[in-house]
């Protein structure tokens, strides 16, 4: 393992137009935030960037990453992403206006459980999104599958979007974008209104190239309610090339947010 390694950025909100408002200014504060969240999607991918400097390709092919999203980071913050080894882990921190807005390990996997793809299902993305809700999330329940392609092209645009230092080839699919696909899993299949990406933990099974056609497949594991937040856990199988598992992903949510006030 390495010494203690550290990349300092000034946060950027990659979400401001997204359909989930709150990573809008005005919504946000009616939640009691400062301000539009920026993505957990988006620290996420920050988060990876010290991994992969320190394990190398061997992370992008049997890696694992858990991490857990504590306190919101906000357009402009001055936020410094650092890794501690830890044994042959590394343990990862956020921090911005001095407060520690997530964590996460990281190591490498010998000789990850890699599931079958015929363990998850394949099926529709609804043509009405039903209303998030204990009706619609049925814990066991397949949820509606997301196809995409990767390409060398959206991974430029993709790394030029999280404006972290990440040492990878552009023809390789970074994680941070595949955690997107675990959003999508749950904003593709229900109608959602402002709601908060809280924790992921992704173990990383073959690399995502140039050209893939990549499948989230998902269902539910659990929801949940929680002081007043009600959450959702979604465990996500991403295959590349329609038969190759790239990734598992347990994905957790608040999908309805409690008010303040």
């Amino acid at each position: 393992m390495t010494a203690p390694i550290e990349h300092r950025l000034t946060a950027r909100n990659t979400a401001r137009s997204s359909p989930n408002k709150m990573h809008d200014d005005d919504v946000a504060r009616s939640y009691g935030f400062a301000g539009g969240l920026v993505p957990g999607v988006t620290v996420f991918a920050w988060m990876c960037g010290l991994p992969i400097r320190t394990f190398g390709h061997a992370w992008l092919e049997a890696g694992r990453i858990a991490a857990r999203f504590s306190r919101p980071v906000y357009e402009g913050d001055a936020t410094t992403v650092g890794g501690t080894p830890d044994g042959d882990d590394l343990k990862i921190e956020v921090v911005a206006r001095s407060e520690t807005c997530a964590t996460g390990v990281a190591s490498v996997t010998n000789g990850p459980l890699v599931p079958e793809v015929s363990s998850f299902e394949r099926a529709p993305i609804p043509a009405e999104l039903p209303a998030a809700n204990a009706e619609a999330l049925i814990p066991g329940v397949a949820l509606g599958t997301v196809d995409v392609r990767f390409s060398e092209a959206s991974a430029r645009e993709y790394l030029s979007s999280i404006g972290a230092d990440q040492a990878l080839p552009r023809t390789v699919a970074h994680p941070g974008w595949m955690i997107l696909l675990g959003n999508l899993a749950l904003s593709n299949n229900v109608k959602l209104g402002p709601w908060i990406h809280v924790s992921s933990d992704m173990q990383l099974l073959s690399g995502v190239e140039d050209g893939d056609e990549v499948s989230a497949l998902s269902r539910v594991a659990a929801i949940f309610e929680r002081k007043g937040h009600r959450f959702v856990e979604l465990d996500v199988l991403i295959v590349a090339a329609g038969t190759r598992p790239a990734a598992t992903i347990r994905h957790v949510a608040i999908y309805e947010p409690r008010r303040t006030g």
